[in-house]
């Protein structure tokens, strides 16, 4: 039998809001108390459950994987558990276990049923309850998925300068140059490097670089077009692809690009910074790798001629 203070109790909890208890006290009859204490079981992943459980006081918390995450849900008194796998006839999908000493009424199935068969504003109450479980469920769903968003987009990105990092070119760029392909369009790939940044870095410490390679990767994104790519590659060094180009219309290109550092990048106590570029133009069938070797080529020419200059790769 329940008593005054347990009936006080159910009177508070969320299934029997609106609804009077007398309506449906006999069915009581068939229903027993249960007592966790601290860390006990009450659900298992995996394992079949048949009854729903009101919490009559204390506290029970959901886990749905692992214990050291979160509790997706804390439930105290006037809470229940159990109703998604008591009704859906599957096995439990969470773990439930108690954070303190818990007491709780036991619901069977049978006796769920009975409840809602006898009182409209149970089986409202039973729908409340199911309704505000997904709508819980589905804002976790999205919280994950904008963690997950935001996991991917920072490792797709260059701490330092704000653009694109290598692993994203790696992935992005052979994408971009299977359509070129498919469309039998011409592609070029730009590589652009500081020149003896190393020697600047000595002079004038690693600040000083890390602000003009911020500074550089602006400019140089600032001087694409629309549809061109840029990522830095690695170190100094800035990879750049310029999709439905021809090496003659690249050329300029990255001539603009070396001009707008030269004029107005790195003007540091009486400190300019240059940059060489390399320039390719991708051949029917060659491959992101060996283009990029050509385009190193180019790279190394530059710095031998002195620096400061555009090479196209042969």
């Amino acid at each position: 039998m329940i008593d005054s203070k347990d009936r006080l109790l159910l009177d508070r909890a969320s299934l029997f809001a609106s609804v009077s208890l007398e309506s449906v006290e006999h069915l009581f009859e068939r229903c027993y108390p249960l007592t966790l204490e601290r860390g006990e079981h009450l659900l298992e992943a995996g394992a079949a459950n048949n009854n729903l459980y009101l919490i009559l006081d204390g506290e029970l918390r959901v886990y749905l994987s692992d214990r050291s995450l979160p509790p997706h849900a804390v439930l105290g008194a006037g809470d229940c558990v159990g109703e998604m796998s008591l009704l859906d006839g599957q096995m439990a999908s969470a773990l439930v276990l108690a954070a303190k000493d818990t007491r709780l009424l036991a619901v069977p199935r049978d006796v769920l049923w009975s409840l809602v068969d006898c009182s409209h504003g149970v089986a409202r109450n039973l729908l409340a309850i199911l309704s505000g479980r997904m709508r819980d469920t589905s804002q976790a769903l999205v919280a994950a998925q904008s963690q997950s968003l935001e996991f991917e987009q920072a490792s797709s990105v260059d701490a330092l300068t704000g653009i694109h990092n290598r692993r994203w070119a790696l992935e992005a760029f052979p994408r971009a140059i299977a359509r070129c392909n498919h469309d039998h369009d011409p592609l070029c790939m730009v590589v652009a490097d500081i020149d003896l940044f190393k020697n600047f870095n000595e002079r004038f410490g690693h600040l000083a670089g890390d602000a003009v390679l911020r500074r550089m990767a602006r400019r140089l994104a600032d001087g694409l077009r629309p549809n061109d790519l840029i990522a830095r590659y690695g170190g100094e060094e800035f990879l750049i692809l310029l999709p439905h180009t021809t090496v003659d219309e690249a050329l300029p290109i990255a001539e603009r690009l070396r001009e707008l550092v030269a004029i107005g990048s790195g003007q540091q106590a009486g400190q300019g910074v240059t940059l060489s570029c390399g320039v390719a133009q991708m051949f029917r069938g060659e491959t992101l790798e060996e283009l990029l070797v050509r385009l190193e080529a180019a790279l190394r020419r530059a710095k031998e001629d002195g620096r400061d200059r555009v090479e196209i790769a042969g």
